[in-house]
């Protein structure tokens, strides 16, 4: 019995910490991380705010848009959510922006300054000024019913700061 409550409570443990950690890892250092499609946000002052920590940071900025309605958004934020490797090499390389797209708020305006977008999600690359430098269809990145590992961390790395090649800016 004392070891059937021991094992219940460890995995109890298991479950909330991670929880706990994932709830205050929404701020760094002042910076709101936004994480949820939310369309009453401001996307536009959200991709200033962005631009502010990608030069503090060095990072990149990855807009990811999408919605809370969008499986495949959810698919891809679990690849990163399983895979701390890959979510940890997003992290440090780029200040991730979701930018929502419903019908409550289709951040027209915002979306307006990128190339058209066909399909959900979708991801831009900006460089720490908040400069377009790629469109990415995240459909090349699929594989089954998910996305690929290998393909996303492909396509992270080459978009990553500490490529230190020149890159052309791309649809």
């Amino acid at each position: 019995m004392k070891s059937s409550i021991f094992l219940i409570a460890f995995i109890l443990m298991l479950i909330i910490v991670p929880l706990n950690a994932q709830e205050a890892n929404s701020e760094i250092d002042g910076y709101q991380l936004i994480t949820k499609f939310d369309p009453a946000r401001d996307a536009d002052n959200d991709i200033k705010d962005a631009v502010t920590e990608a030069k503090k940071s060095n990072r990149r900025i990855l807009l990811d848009v999408g919605g809370e309605w969008c499986i495949w958004c959810h698919r891809l934020d679990e690849l990163f959510e399983s895979n701390q490797d890959l979510n940890e090499f997003l992290q440090n390389n780029f200040v991730v922006v979701k930018i929502n797209y419903s019908k409550e708020n289709e951040n027209k305006e915002v979306l307006s300054k990128y190339p058209k977008v066909a399909g959900y999600p979708h991801f831009f690359i900006l460089d720490k000024n908040g400069k377009f430098l790629h469109s990415q269809n995240t459909g090349d990145l699929e594989a089954g019913k998910g996305h690929d590992k290998e393909k996303v961390f492909t396509f992270l790395k080459e978009w990553s700061p500490s490529k230190m090649k020149k890159k052309k800016v791309s649809n």
